[in-house]
């Protein structure tokens, strides 16, 4: 069955300002604190989202790209990573809104993109 809209995870290194943002436009975006996952490793985070197949947002390019490669590699499914430049919180919501308004939910499963 085809999953239309992302549903997000924010890793703890992303505002908790861009979940409210989304949420305030009737996204679902859940951070670190909501899940009660603070402290919790960048392995123990995708794992995490993988388990609820929410996409993954986080800044961390270097180890979240190690961990796609991993995932590929042993035939594991995630819902995606999306890498986000550190810029100020309007301009990352603002261009999130466009990936979930052009991006199914299926579309990320198994997928990078950075932005």
């Amino acid at each position: 069955m085809e999953r239309l809209f992302l549903e997000l995870y924010l890793d703890e290194d992303v505002s908790v300002l861009i979940a409210e943002l989304l949420q305030a436009r009737g996204f679902h975006a859940t951070t670190t604190l909501d899940a009660g996952q603070m402290g919790r490793n960048d392995e123990e985070q995708l794992a995490y989202a993988t388990s609820r197949r929410k996409t993954l947002l986080t800044h961390n390019r270097v180890d979240f790209e190690r961990l796609a490669i991993e995932y590929f590699e042993s035939g594991r499914t995630h819902f995606g990573i999306l890498v986000a430049v550190r810029r100020p919180v309007q301009e990352i919501a603002r261009r999130l809104l466009i990936i979930l308004d052009r991006v199914t939910a299926d579309e990320m499963i198994n997928q990078i993109r950075y932005f």
